[in-house]
């Protein structure tokens, strides 16, 4: 921008012409200029104190983790257990944490960060994504899918039942979902026992990455009440969705046990 009004200000046309230009963008853009720099250093110095209590905290959660396993582990290599296969067990529960904590903590940073956006700046003043934002849509389309494929009611068609799955599902998948929902077998036990479900989800695990797939591990809990009392169950699913950039939708869905595909 300063380059454009430098050339406007010194253009031969207008000076030919006798024209005078004047403007007080310049000292306007060193004036923007000069508080970027201001505040460069304490906001780097905020975010290097952040990084440091969040790595404190993730040793702190690792540590305690190996302190509450330490029992089981010498039990483990008493009874002769491998190296691997010890360590592998000590450290599952923090690692498992982490990978729902990642997905959770980018979803998240992104909404405050479009909520501070929206409230602080112009409208229309853009609000950047990370380049990780793909994976966070990618996990975002994948969870609220679980939660609607574990949420019924026995009084909800077929095509209401897929409908919620607007826009996070392929029509294919649509068209396979809608089938199995209205399956006779299936829909006159929902009937007969007056089933109404609510799940939610939580990816667990990133199993398989490519340019424009992504397959998760996702545990899927699910609250059933039907007319004989209540349960609740959880099952593991192997999701993939397809697309790029923050377009991404689901076109598979599987047990977990099923393998790679």
């Amino acid at each position: 921008m300063e380059a454009a009004v430098t050339g406007m200000t010194l253009n031969r046309q207008l000076t030919s012409e006798g024209d005078t230009t004047t403007t007080s963008l310049p000292a306007t853009l060193g004036t923007v200029r000069a508080s970027w720099q201001a505040i460069e250093v304490p906001v780097l110095l905020i975010t290097a104190q952040l990084l440091l209590l969040a790595w404190l905290l993730l040793f702190l959660i690792v540590a305690d983790a190996a302190e509450a396993r330490g029992p089981e582990v010498a039990l483990a290599k008493m009874r002769g257990r491998g190296r691997w296969r010890t360590l592998t067990f000590s450290l599952a529960e923090p690692v498992i944490l982490l990978a729902v904590a990642l997905p959770a903590g980018v979803l998240a940073g992104w909404a405050i960060t479009a909520g501070l956006g929206h409230i602080l700046f112009r409208p229309g003043t853009p609000v950047g994504l990370p380049r990780t934002s793909w994976l966070a849509a990618a996990a975002a389309v994948t969870e609220k899918f679980l939660v609607d494929y574990d949420t019924y009611s026995y009084t909800e068609s077929a095509k209401a039942y897929v409908g919620a799955m607007n826009g996070l599902i392929t029509a294919q998948l649509a068209t396979n979902l809608q089938g199995l929902y209205s399956t006779p077998g299936v829909a006159k036990v929902r009937t007969d026992q007056r089933q109404t479900s609510t799940g939610t989800a939580v990816i667990v695990s990133l199993r398989t990455f490519g340019p424009s797939s992504l397959t998760f591990i996702v545990t899927g809990t699910q609250h059933l009440v039907t007319a004989k009392g209540s349960s609740n169950g959880s099952t593991q699913y192997a999701i993939t969705v397809t697309g790029s950039g923050t377009s991404w939708l689901v076109n598979d869905i599987e047990l977990s046990s099923a393998g790679q595909f």
